[in-house]
């Protein structure tokens, strides 16, 4: 029995530490592609980094007091909340630096103080987007059982009749939640800056990444009725199938948004088109998951 309660927590932290990255990746994504906030962070002094660390945990400590990344409530104590958000930070800080490090934005090369900068500075909008990931993605329907149960019982009899419309349903929710990510960053100047720097091991590494996150946030985060989700039944509507078909439709939006703001051309070499897509195609996949969540 003790080893199953031990199991059993260290699940649920595991669960709850996942469900804060997926809601720091969702609020933060977009200003990781902000050459700005790069340059700010490389330049900005250590007094700067402190006050913005003190800042960032007041706020992150204000949005823990109401509920927090965890499923469970608080019991009003001021020390649970303090101690989520050191942990809320950490997360903030642990996926920004990921990130950056998958941008080629940190190298071997970056100094020590430049890296602490932006790292940092990119952490913010992490910070609190793990702070807000359950107050506002999570799972809201979990307080009627019976009312959920009679949910999916009914859903699952019209998904029967009705593959190819939630079929639909979810590409049109990935394409639309892809297109408004991508729309904001694909115009900007990051994109072919990054793409210049990334080699195949580093495409590869994105396309891993994009997946994962994709996977997250729909599947394994606990956001918008999870257990639905899995129940659905539709062409792609496997989470594995799912995930990639959403990637691919992400990819396309994409490509798209840069050829639309005539970052590319039909004349254009296709290995300029792959490595362009798929640096959009992070944020744009995360948009798109996004996307699904909210049909």
């Amino acid at each position: 029995m003790a080893t199953k309660r031990q199991k059993n927590v260290w699940s649920s932290e595991i669960n709850d530490i996942i469900r804060g990255a997926c809601g720091g990746f969702l609020f933060g994504i977009p200003l990781l592609y902000t050459m700005e906030v790069w340059w700010i962070g490389s330049l900005v002094k250590p007094q700067l980094m402190i006050m913005a660390i003190a800042l960032m945990f007041i706020v992150v400590w204000l949005l823990n007091q109401t509920e927090g990344f965890r499923k469970r409530k608080y019991s009003g104590l001021a020390y649970q909340a303090a101690i989520d958000t050191v942990e809320a930070i950490a997360i903030g800080l642990v996926c920004s630096a990921f990130v950056l490090l998958l941008l080629r934005e940190l190298t071997p090369e970056t100094s020590l103080k430049e890296s602490l900068g932006k790292i940092i500075f990119e952490s913010v909008p992490f910070a609190l987007g793990v702070a807000l990931a359950n107050q506002l993605l999570g799972d809201t329907r979990n307080n009627n059982t019976d009312e959920q149960a009679t949910d999916q019982e009914n859903n699952t009899t019209k998904n029967k009749g009705n593959e190819l419309h939630a079929t639909f349903a979810d590409v049109g929710g990935t394409l639309i939640g892809a297109t408004i990510i991508a729309f904001n960053i694909a115009p900007t100047d990051e994109i072919p800056m990054l793409a210049a720097a990334a080699s195949p091991p580093w495409q590869l590494a994105m396309i891993a990444t994009s997946l994962l996150i994709s996977y997250g946030i729909v599947f394994q985060a606990g956001f918008s009725d999870q257990q639905k989700r899995k129940q659905q039944k539709g062409i792609f509507q496997q989470p594995l199938s799912e995930t990639i078909v959403s990637y691919l439709v992400s990819l396309l939006a994409g490509a798209f948004m840069l050829w639309f703001f005539q970052k590319l051309t039909f004349s254009d070499p296709w290995t300029m088109w792959l490595d362009h897509t798929l640096i959009l195609g992070l944020p744009a996949t995360i948009g798109g998951a996004a996307g699904r969540l909210a049909i």
